[in-house]
């Protein structure tokens, strides 16, 4: 009864948040939702160390562009192995009724063929796809920035995987969604060992971020695994189908995502690549999201976030891991914009990224633990019930952010948990988890959670999957935490009555 009425409570305070219906997220969301989205790939496994990366070259593609507006062109290369026909089917992610998406589009079937995957350079690991071009579509004027998946599938026998892009829109908003494909592309091994962490095609050899690697985004998304939801019997790991092209978004931003648009919540959607490219973008809204692990951000970036902070505009860090580390963009080798990404060592510019001049807290690698009340009395737990060393069962992990806290005058600790690793472990108390929050000399404030499985707690989407933290046992959040949810509507509120 009390997770009932706390979740009517939700809803009914969203009434509040969404300006009576104005925003054109409500609108979307009255079109009518389907599961179709949804990959059907039958369970499949392999031996390790296989696991970590994992493609199925049945049928892959990538995108031209990871975001772009409507109007705009976008081109998708899709290599198929046999050669096969193949259709794309366009699905706006969101809640749709709880189905989570709506189709925009279908296309095919095309005919499709294998295409070359070139040798990558022996220092950097560095390579780029030259698919031929298999289908070229203009964003229709009246899709609605949101983030967009393709569902490709081969015919006669059905195989399967995603695209993903981005639809960005220049509107003022009260919340601006930040999809970090600057992550997703850092860890991405596609086609075997070729994430920027495999320096010279040697697996895991550049967790150090001593040398400098690069990493072309003209290439697919791999099924990649690392330890997070997945299946496994012994040494043998199953692979999550729905990894397979969707870089990281299922799985860490698309609880957030689903949960924000199910209740009217005024957002928009941006990728990395567009603050890092737009000094103002951040401007137009009430409230900068970062979400889930965003780990990987440009100087570019970190200085444009710091500039809308500044500037008035709340930030919320609904994740963990984040801003642990520096990357660079160049063009790829045919000169189009931000098409690849370089890896700079932590032990120089990343220190500057990682200081916790905009946090308030540093970022740290894997840890696991109950998210632990410590400020009661502070505005985030209003509603909560919460009282101080109550806690909320397994919130804390996949990775963290913690102590050292910064110099911010007014910084508050609002929960904190000393961590156990992936082996059960317990952790320094110098890396304590943290949740904080402090307010700038204009009044808004910047908030983090300290872990990437706060969106989990929100929503349970029809991606759900439970969290399997390496070799510990899964984590059930099947049913979404209410005390989360109020939390994060009382961010919400507070974000929009600045």
């Amino acid at each position: 009864m009390k997770r009932l009425l706390f979740a009517i409570l939700i809803v009914l305070s969203f009434s509040a948040c969404n300006q009576k219906g104005k925003s054109p997220i409500v609108t979307e969301n009255k079109l009518p939702g389907t599961t179709d989205w949804l990959i059907e790939v039958a369970f499949d496994s392999c031996d390790y160390p296989e696991h970590q990366y994992g493609i199925r070259q049945q049928i892959e593609g990538y995108c031209s562009q990871t975001s772009l507006r409507r109007g705009d062109t976008i081109n998708f290369f899709v290599s198929t192995n046999p050669a096969s026909e193949f259709t794309i089917d366009i699905y706006r992610m969101g809640y749709y009724q709880g189905k989570g998406g709506n189709l925009k589009k279908s296309i095919g079937p095309i005919a499709g063929k294998k295409q070359l995957t070139p040798e990558a350079d022996s220092i950097s690991n560095f390579f780029e796809c030259d698919w031929d071009e298999a289908y070229k579509l203009v964003i229709p004027e009246d899709w609605v920035s949101g983030v967009y998946l393709c569902k490709m599938t081969t015919t006669p026998v059905k195989y399967q995987a995603y695209m993903i892009f981005i639809v960005k829109d220049d509107r003022v908003a009260d919340f601006i969604f930040q999809c970090s494909d600057l992550t997703w592309q850092s860890y991405n091994k596609w086609p075997a060992w070729h994430s920027m962490y495999d320096e010279a095609h040697i697996p895991w050899k550049g967790s150090s971020g001593t040398v400098l690697t690069k990493s072309s985004f003209n290439r697919p998304y791999c099924i990649f695994v690392n330890g997070l939801p997945m299946r496994r019997i012994g040494r043998r790991y199953g692979f999550d189908p729905l990894t397979n092209g969707s870089g990281e978004f299922l799985l860490w931003e698309y609880p957030l995502s689903y949960w924000m648009e199910q209740n009217g919540i005024d957002v928009t959607y941006v990728s990395n690549i567009d603050v890092h490219k737009n000094p103002g973008e951040l401007l137009r809204s009430k409230a900068f999201l970062s979400v889930g692990h965003d780990e990987y951000w440009t100087a570019d970036i970190f200085d444009n976030v710091c500039k809308a902070r500044d500037a008035g505009v709340d930030i919320l860090f609904i994740g963990g891991n984040t801003i642990s580390g520096t990357v660079f963009l160049d063009p790829a080798s045919d000169g189009a914009l931000y098409r690849t990404e370089g890896r700079v060592s932590r032990d120089s510019v990343g220190r500057r990224v990682v200081a916790r001049e905009i946090m308030g807290v540093a970022s740290h690698g894997v840890g696991f633990g109950s998210f632990i009340c410590q400020e009661p009395k502070h505005w985030m737990f209003k509603g909560t019930g919460m009282e101080r060393g109550d806690s909320i069962t397994n919130m804390v992990g996949w990775e963290t952010n913690g102590r050292p806290v910064g110099d911010q005058e007014d910084l508050q600790i609002l929960a904190e948990t000393r961590l156990r690793g992936s082996s059960g472990k317990l952790q320094d108390s110098t890396r304590n988890q943290l949740a904080t929050i402090y307010t700038t000399r204009k009044g808004n404030f910047v908030f983090q959670a300290g872990t990437c499985y706060w969106p989990l707690f929100l929503a349970r989407t029809p991606a759900y999957q439970d969290p399997y933290p390496q070799s510990g046992p899964l984590i059930d959040v099947s049913k979404p935490d209410p005390r989360v949810q109020r939390m994060t509507l009382n961010l919400f509120k507070k974000a929009l009555s600045n």
